[in-house]
């Protein structure tokens, strides 16, 4: 795409048939579309993808050029175990649930392969004294989720038995999380509840990953 300045050179034209089937062969662990029910389709298949949704921010062209990815924990990078005791008996069900459990890492979730290819991109940033917890590195990775204290040693035991880290993590416990994206401004922000998406979408490019319970 030359107008782009990118060096895409592949291309797979389906007349119209649904192309996530051949993500495997391509090596690739994200599909993004604004077709709601062909992303539905592909996520019922196993497939990890994301509809995205209207944005009414402008993109901005003031010299930043590191990339932020955010996304939600539960339904999204590790699977809905969690959010279905939830939902079976709210937050007392929960917390007790995630406090015995808390050594017992969760499930991957749809965007777990995504949080890995990212990882290692940051491993080779990190071999960079410098770059190690640098504000100013080319990618930062936030999650920002509902999840407050006690429960969030399960989220942090499951990164550390998957050897993984996070930027920044946001345990908001009932804070909008608008108001935690709008200050930290990321190009994507993903999640499996609309309730979050919608309002953050004024400000903040969002995708909605309709995986679990919630979205049942």
């Amino acid at each position: 795409m030359p107008h782009y300045e990118l060096d895409i050179t592949r291309a797979f034209f389906l007349s119209g048939a649904p192309p996530y089937p051949y993500m495997e062969a391509v090596n690739a662990c994200l599909y993004l579309s604004t077709n709601k029910e062909e992303v539905k389709e592909a996520v019922a298949g196993g497939f990890p993808a994301g509809h995205v949704l209207p944005c009414a921010a402008a993109a901005n062209d003031d010299g930043d050029n590191q990339l932020r990815i955010a996304f939600d924990f539960d339904g999204v990078l590790v699977d809905d175990e969690a959010e279905s005791k939830y939902a079976d008996g709210g937050l007392p069900l929960f917390f007790h649930y995630e406090v015995e459990n808390k050594d017992r890492p969760l499930k991957d979730g749809p965007l777990m392969p995504l949080l890995k290819r990212l990882s290692d991109i940051q491993k080779l940033q990190e071999e960079q004294s410098s770059r190690v917890n640098n504000p100013e590195k080319a990618i930062r990775i936030s999650i920002v989720t509902a999840r407050n204290a006690p429960a969030h040693e399960r989220l942090i035991n499951t990164m550390k038995h998957l050897g993984l880290e996070a930027d920044e993590l946001f345990l908001t416990g009932g804070i909008e999380k608008k108001n935690i994206l709008d200050i930290m401004k990321p190009q994507i922000f993903f999640d499996d509840q609309i309730g979050h998406l919608t309002p953050a979408s004024e400000n903040t490019p969002c995708v909605h990953i309709p995986f679990g319970i919630r979205n049942a």
